[in-house]
This record gives structure tokens, sequence and C-alpha cells, in this order.
């Protein structure tokens, strides 16, 4: 069983782009650029969006971090969404979600420009996607198909099986892996809740992509052996005995599935790190892109 690293491949992939990052902050031009803006105060949001802002500043990257109340009308959401679409600094614009209720995250998704829409969550990068065209590709299934790809995972022909059919994850990498393209080419099956019974799919699976936040839910005898699994999830669970009182768990039973399988990611440490390197990769792109274009 070889364990897939998603830390190590997150470095590798940031070293790269701080290589071609650094040279243009010492010569004063201009840098890569991502605004997060977060609005009101849920404080899981606030922990990624201060580890995204530390990892751009890392790379030489510009980061800025606009802190909104979370009586914010949408109006001047919108407003200062539009504002940062013609601000040329930036050329990555983040709104963290979940936004309070009275704000339309899809209406908000909608007015970030495509050109630096670095989520990758705009219906014009979900349709460029969907129909194979060069586009901004959500973080996380990114950062799932990246990981196969540098630990030369063939998809080719191959089965593979997805659990979870969120607009996140789910569907965005059953979409790139069905692709006519290398490092995909694969026969996609997605499976979810309506499923009389999810074993008779995963059983299948030459490669299973657990995206369904149900902590341990792929079980030993869900799987065939040399399956290749990539774990998804991220589930707080209660640990009485532990120091803080929970402990993170992926989406698969790892300590059961590990044996039957040739190659696997855990959680945490395998697809969350990349993650936020994909983001940095995609706005490293966006920069590159309208740069170039101006």
């Amino acid at each position: 069983m070889i364990l897939i690293d998603g830390k190590k491949v997150s470095k590798e992939i940031r070293e790269d782009i701080a290589e071609k990052v650094l040279p243009l902050k010492d010569s004063g031009k201009n840098v890569p650029g991502l605004v997060t803006i977060l609005v009101g105060e849920n404080a899981a949001s606030q922990v990624y969006v201060n580890m995204k802002a530390k990892a751009c500043t890392k790379l030489g990257m510009l980061s800025k971090i606009e802190t909104l109340p979370a009586e914010t009308t949408e109006e001047d959401l919108l407003n200062l969404v539009k504002s940062y679409n013609e601000n040329p600094d930036f050329h990555g614009i983040l709104v963290q979600l979940p936004l309070p209720k009275h704000i339309s995250e899809d209406k908000v998704i909608e007015t970030i420009s495509p050109a630096k829409d670095v989520d990758g969550f705009h219906p014009i990068s979900t349709g460029n996607m969907v129909i194979g065209k060069e586009t901004f590709l959500p973080c996380t299934p990114y950062g799932v198909v990246e990981l196969l790809k540098r630990y030369n995972i063939e998809t080719k022909g191959k089965h593979v099986v997805v659990v979870g059919r969120s607009n996140i994850v789910g569907k965005p990498v059953a979409n790139m892996l069905m692709q006519k393209k290398e490092g995909a080419n694969a026969i996609v099956t997605v499976v979810h809740s309506a499923a009389p019974d999810i074993s008779y799919f995963t059983k299948q699976a030459d490669i299973l992509i657990a995206a369904m936040g149900v902590p341990e839910f792929i079980k030993a005898d869900m799987v065939k052996e040399g399956v290749v699994v990539i774990d998804v999830g991220t589930n707080r669970v209660d640990a009485p005995d532990t120091e803080k009182g929970y402990r993170l768990t992926g989406d698969v039973d790892f300590e059961n599935v590990s044996k039957k399988a040739s190659y696997i990611s855990p959680s945490p440490g395998g697809v969350g790190p990349m993650t936020i390197t994909m983001l940095l990769y995609n706005t490293y792109q966006a920069y590159l892109k309208i740069e170039n274009a101006g």
C-alpha cells in the first residue's frame, strides 16, 4: 500500500509557484494578487481565510482580506466584488462561503469576473469544465486529479466511482475525470444517497473517491483488493479522551480499507492541503492571463 501524501505534493507545487513569483517581486513588477472577502463571523471561515492569506504571502503574492459585518447588504457586497473586478492589483477574487442567509450565493458568484474566478464556481467556469474547455477548475477536485497525476495512477479506461454529488466536489471531479484528455478519460459512476446499496457500486471501483461527508462510511467490505482510494472527507467526531475532545477523520475507515488498497490518501493530510495549493495555482494562472492580455 502506498500512501498518497497531499502535504508533500502540495509543498512541491507551492515551491514551484514561489520560484516564479519571487523574482517578479524582486524586480519590482506586479505580482499575483488574491482578495478574500469574508462576511460575518463564522469561526471555520475565519480559519480558512487566514490560512489562504498566509499561504499567499509566503509565496510572495499580494494578499488582502476584506472582513465585512454579517448585516452587510447584498448590494454592498456585490458592489465590493465589482470594484475588485476592476482593480488591476488583484487577479483572483474569492468570496468565502457560506454567506449570511439574506445574501444570494448565486448572485455573488455570478458577479465575480470569470477572468478572476479562481475558485472555479462561476457558471461560465463550470460550463467550460463540463465541455472540456480550458478554465479555472474548482480547487478541491482539481487537487484530487493532480494527486492522481503526481502518483502516476492510470485513469484511462479505469472505473472511477465517486461517492457524493455536491457542486463543490462530487459533480466537478466526475466531470473532470471523464474528459477525453491526459490524466482523465475514465469511466465514471456517481453514486449517492438514493442508491439502495452503495456498496454494489463501490465494489466495482478501480479508483474510489469518497466525498459524502459521513465519518468512516466506506468500510473494507465495500471495496475490492487493489483499489485506489481518495478520501475527500474531513469530519469532526467526538473523542472525549483527547485534549481537544474531538478528532478529525475522513469518509473512509482508513485503518481497515488501507489493508486492501494499492494507494490511499489519508484524511487529514491527503486532499486537504491540495485545496489551498490549487487556489494559489489558479491565482498565478489568472495573473499570467490578465497581465499578458494587458
